[in-house]
């Protein structure tokens, strides 16, 4: 009984979004792990998340899953306003931490998270799990084998209509002060998939950030508040003198969604189309597929695209390590990688400012 009590991975989670639609799910799919308590800053919402998914323990106090003697593992999915406190409140309490990305508000708030993690040895992790589909990992192996040649450019490009309509409610998406915008909720993805891929450092960077939306209304009283956070970005990157990335990204641009990651080379190419992976030699004018390991069927409840398909992979190896006692997952965005995506997007956001090129020299040094 005490072996088994050892093996038993207790997870503690604050925020009811996206972990209701996919970390509760994918965590209740993984062997020997229980969701034993939910908070959200809406009581509402946590009590129920919690009758829906049977959570022993809802609040609307975050510091009650910290806190709480059955968790082991913290899972933070937040506004990034609230990561610094929380993540360090949950390092101090010896818990592991999983955060959603970004890391923070900017890369001073994601150094001191790294700084404080490092400091502990803690398993402390930052929730990039589209590392964790076979497709991304396969073409991270083909571009380590050199299978391109010399890899000249790469593309991210990501559309979604989903902020189009300015009737759409104003919400913490909205302000910049909270950490919204898709340039962190979606470029901190792209930066991460590029420097995963890649296996190189963003030198200077680009950025031009647009509001399509000016103006949006408060849900209830229809009072109209100002949207402060970017609705699409454009960003450009330089890996050296040889290598340029371009990301596009848009939650406002009608048309099929899309989301892909492209990476050219002197030989070919290589696409990513959600969790698909393509392939073009020199001259073929053609994608072809790349086999990869059957798809699973997903259990009941996760929603069937390419986050919850990597969250349930990197759920899988993430409690495994918990259980272990270990403070690492290989191939796992740690909170280093999640200091140095932020330091790209706060160089975007001040090259947006100052309508110019950022060097990202000597900010690396650590």
């Amino acid at each position: 009984m005490e072996e088994a009590s050892r093996a038993r991975v207790g997870v503690g989670i604050i925020g009811a979004g996206f972990a209701r639609s996919t970390q509760v799910p994918a965590f209740r799919a993984c062997a020997g792990v229980e969701v034993v308590a939910l908070a959200s800053a809406h009581r509402e919402k946590a009590e129920a998340a919690a009758r829906e998914f049977g959570i022993a323990h809802a609040s609307a106090d975050w510091r009650e899953v910290v806190t709480h003697p059955g968790v082991r593992l913290v899972c933070i999915a937040t506004p990034p306003a609230l990561h610094r406190e929380m993540a360090l409140a949950a390092l101090a309490a010896g818990k592991a931490v999983l955060l959603e990305k970004p890391t923070a508000l900017n890369a001073s708030e994601a150094e001191a998270l790294w700084r404080e993690a490092q400091a502990r040895g803690a398993l402390a992790l930052l929730d990039h799990e589209l590392r964790f589909l076979p497709a991304r990992r396969r073409a991270r192996e083909l571009l380590r084998a050199g299978e391109l040649g010399a890899v000249r450019h790469a593309r991210v490009f990501y559309r979604s209509d989903n902020r189009t309509l300015a009737s759409r409610p104003w919400d913490w998406w909205s302000d910049a002060a909270q950490g919204g915008g898709v340039l962190g909720a979606i470029g901190s993805h792209a930066v991460d998939a590029l420097r995963f891929l890649l296996g190189r450092e963003p030198t200077e960077v680009l950025g031009a950030l647009r509001v399509q939306t000016p103006q949006r209304p408060v849900a209830g009283s229809g009072e109209l508040r100002p949207v402060t956070a970017d609705e699409a970005a454009q960003v450009l990157l330089r890996f050296g003198r040889e290598l340029t990335a371009t990301v596009e990204l848009s939650t406002v641009e009608p048309g099929e969604p899309a989301h892909l990651v492209e990476v050219f080379g002197e030989r070919g190419g290589l696409r990513i189309s959600r969790h698909q992976l393509w392939r073009s030699a020199v001259g073929a004018r053609t994608w072809e597929p790349v086999e990869l390991p059957a798809p699973e069927v997903l259990p009941e409840g996760l929603p069937e695209n390419e986050w919850a398909r990597g969250f349930l992979a990197f759920a899988r190896e993430l409690v495994e390590a918990v259980r272990e006692g270990r403070a690492s997952v290989e191939g796992a965005a740690t909170f280093e990688d999640g200091w140095r995506n932020q330091l790209v997007l706060d160089a975007a956001r001040r090259s947006h400012a100052e309508r110019r090129w950022v060097s990202l020299a000597g900010l690396r040094a650590g």
